[in-house]
């Protein structure tokens, strides 16, 4: 067998060869169980592997709000970053058939035509050349890389990765999208609950200082008591503007989110429910595996490691397989005669196979750049995947703690109550002057708004631990 076709055969002995490294999944610590959880069921848990595809469902459905219900299904279909997010996917979708393109043959027609006048060089004559001749033809021409070290199939499953990695970073959207539409909505209600107590406040102060100013007419009382309960009735007024102005916020913040403009939008005021759904804090680690932003880490990794393969093949030759068929006459009467025909196999301009000697290093830059994106990779899964344990160890501690505020705060409320039904009777009694009465009635609405606020911390933590365990449970 001749030299040539030694040259030609000896690739495709590295034919289906891949020269992407071995990926190795990262080493992350990861507990055996969570800090917050209680010992009866720390041994309820196993190391999570990403499993993004399950169904989360509609857990926002758990706290029996139709209001908020309606709120999510109008979020998942109008929220403009989700769009943009399924336009990324087709992208991404599209770079895949692309990828697949480059190992299949490819076909093209070529027509061409000419008027040609032969140089006297070219026929050796010091006279006049020979006459002017046309020339016509068409031809169909097939190429075909073959992929000997891997390059066309390590591009794909890169392509595959970054398709896979864009869909998860949907459904983490996705997650995300459902959780800040309840986060807004609960601290909207919050607020609500917010201004139902202080604007209750203004109402009776309001109440209190027209008693207190007959009461300093008749020489009741001093201007003391009455200059007191003026201030603290303005100062709640305040509280009460700056109140809606947050819940506006909360408003158009929600409009956002749905995909309205906040002009066009609103929602009519609601105090919060005071039952919340339970989370059960004994759910195992596998609930860890339905985040998506973890499967998201890990298909960038198995991209960036598919690209050092394809960086690799670029040192080794390549072979192009050509072929050309078609016909080709001095005239169109002759052109599909055929004795027309032409033929060629093997590249009539360029070479059958190539193998880089000099580069100027642009394959090893290349490579080295291939190399630290994959580093690059595995620092974000690990980084991930410690923020997600981080995410729930924040909930469950938020939850435990606001569990006991609102116990507190339950029983502040009641004495509250009772030391300002006191206050009152001394008062009434004139065995105590306004004064504390003032300051029973402002440790009572001081509880009162600390329990709406705890209330609306209690929702939001709720959503943030559902969140953080990749939805539903």
């Amino acid at each position: 067998m001749k030299l040539a076709h030694w040259l030609v055969l000896l690739p495709l002995l590295f034919w289906g060869c891949s020269l992407a490294p071995p990926l190795t999944p990262p080493t992350v610590s990861i507990p055996t169980a969570y800090k917050e959880l209680s010992a009866a069921v720390a041994g309820d848990w196993r190391i999570a592997n990403p499993a993004d595809g399950v169904s989360r469902g509609a857990w926002w459905e758990v706290f029996r709000d139709p209001l908020l219900n309606e709120f999510e299904t109008v979020a998942a279909r109008e929220n403009q970053h989700l769009r943009a997010a399924l336009a990324r996917i087709e992208q991404s979708r599209a770079s895949v058939r692309l990828a697949k393109a480059a190992g299949k043959p490819r076909l093209d027609l070529g027509v061409n035509g000419a008027r040609i006048q032969p140089s006297r060089s070219t026929q050796n004559s010091d006279s006049q050349g020979g006459d002017p001749y046309s020339l016509v033809g068409a031809r169909v021409q097939a190429s075909y890389e073959v992929d000997l070290f891997g390059r066309v199939r390590d591009s794909v499953r890169a392509a595959r990765a970054d398709f896979g990695a864009e869909q998860a970073l949907f459904e983490s959207l996705l997650l995300s999208l459902h959780g800040d539409v309840a986060e807004t909505y609960f601290l909207l209600r919050a607020t609500d609950q917010d201004l139902v107590v202080l604007r209750a406040t203004v109402k009776i102060r309001e109440e209190a200082l027209g008693l207190l100013k007959i009461q300093f007419d008749a020489g009741g009382i001093s201007e003391f008591d009455l200059a007191r309960l003026t201030a603290d009735t303005e100062t709640t007024r305040s509280e009460v503007l700056a109140l809606e102005r947050s819940r506006a916020e909360y408003e158009h913040a929600l409009a956002v989110l749905l995909g309205h403009t906040p002009a066009d939008f609103s929602v009519a005021p609601v105090p919060q429910p005071g039952t919340l759904p339970i989370v059960p804090q004994g759910v195992p680690s596998t609930l860890l595996e339905r985040r998506p932003d973890i499967a998201a880490a890990q298909r960038r990794m198995i991209a960036a490691n598919a690209r050092i393969g394809v960086a690799n093949a670029a040192f080794y030759p390549l072979l192009n397989l050509t072929a050309d068929v078609g016909v080709e006459s001095s005239s169109l009467g002759n052109l599909f005669k055929w004795g027309s025909r032409v033929w060629a196999l093997g590249p009539i301009a360029g070479v059958l196979m190539s193998l880089p000697i000099f580069d100027g290093g642009r394959n090893a830059a290349n490579l080295a750049r291939a190399e630290a994106e994959l580093d690059a990779e595995i620092a974000n899964y690990r980084q991930t995947v410690l923020s997600a344990f981080a995410e729930v160890e924040d909930a469950l501690v938020g939850l435990r703690t606001l569990a006991g505020q609102r116990t507190a705060t339950t029983a502040a409320v009641v004495a509250a109550t009772r030391a300002a039904e006191i206050a009152d009777a001394r008062f009434a009694a004139g065995a105590t002057g306004y004064l504390d009465v003032l300051d029973a009635r402002r440790t009572l609405v001081t509880v009162k708004r600390a329990e709406a606020q705890i209330n609306g911390a209690r929702a939001v933590a709720t959503v943030r631990l559902i969140r953080a365990l990749g939805g539903g449970w």
